[in-house]
């Protein structure tokens, strides 16, 4: 009898082993699938941040009629000014790594590849490290910008007096600036005063984007319309979009530094298997 127990007991033991082990077999499947449809998730989110970044950015350095075009070509600015140039390639190259990344991660999930979810961890981590870095230096130049864009009022409507209706390619620059941004001159139209668009010093003409609902722009209708000076849409360009990109960062942060723990964690799962 005591045979017989001792057999039942070992039985009934290995069948709640066998049944314990599919139980935990089951749930850490159910885990591991749950963890990569995260993966999918987190990075389809960063590749189609990086196709946006990277749209930006084509836009940006495509956009010849831009206001940074205007500031470009003034003679002496700072050296502050010039790093804006800069920004289409930066917004490219973010973008290009993203959608890397996206697609890299995608596939070590469903591949379960050790390597590509490291080399996924490391890549995000240090384009992490550098949008930190990019957000600090989006936060100092922003109160700069009314700063340096005063100290170069001067050189700018100066440039407008010289070459404006004479120089082609800047007449060209501007015209398109105005019409895009529907403002008038730097500061107001008052900046046109003696530039060859003018010619004749006596008859005060403007370009129409300096008057509303008008078909020649003369001094009175310039002075009642009161279209905004570009300096001052510049100004908004510049704390509008430091906001959004400040919101769009936090918002990609956010996803990496998810799709760098799920990374992990399924990079540790797939080495216990």
């Amino acid at each position: 009898i005591e045979t017989c127990w001792d057999k039942h007991s070992s039985q009934t033991s290995t069948v709640i082993t066998s049944a314990q082990r599919r139980k935990q077999q089951t749930v850490k499947m159910c885990c591991s699938g749950f963890l990569k449809i995260m993966m999918f998730i987190f990075n389809g989110a960063i590749f189609l941040a990086g196709v946006a970044i990277l749209a930006v950015g084509v836009w940006v350095k495509v956009d010849s009629g831009s206001l940074l075009g205007v500031l470009d070509n003034i003679e002496d600015a700072p050296a502050e000014l010039g790093q804006l140039a800069n920004v289409a390639y930066l917004l490219i190259g973010v973008g290009v790594v993203l959608l890397i990344m996206g697609f890299l991660g995608c596939c070590g999930a469903m591949k379960e590849s050790r390597c590509m979810l490291m080399l996924f961890f490391i890549i995000i981590l240090i384009i992490f490290i550098a949008e930190v870095a990019g957000c600090i230096l989006v936060l100092v130049f922003q109160p700069l910008a009314k700063e340096i864009l005063e100290d170069l009022s001067e050189k700018v409507v100066a440039s407008i007096k010289k070459d404006y209706g004479n120089d082609g390619s800047l007449t060209s620059l501007w015209n398109g600036t105005m019409e895009q941004f529907k403002c008038c001159g730097f500061r107001n139209y008052t900046d046109f005063d003696g530039s060859p668009f003018q010619g004749n010093p006596t008859i005060s003409v403007y370009p129409l984007t300096c008057c509303k609902n008008t078909a020649t722009c003369m001094e009175p209708a310039a002075e009642s319309s009161e279209v905004i000076g570009c300096f001052n849409m510049l100004l908004n360009l510049i704390e509008d979009n430091a906001v959004i990109i400040g919101a769009v960062g936090l918002g990609i942060a956010a996803l990496e530094i998810a799709a760098m723990v799920v990374s992990m964690v399924l990079y540790q799962q797939i080495g216990n298997k």
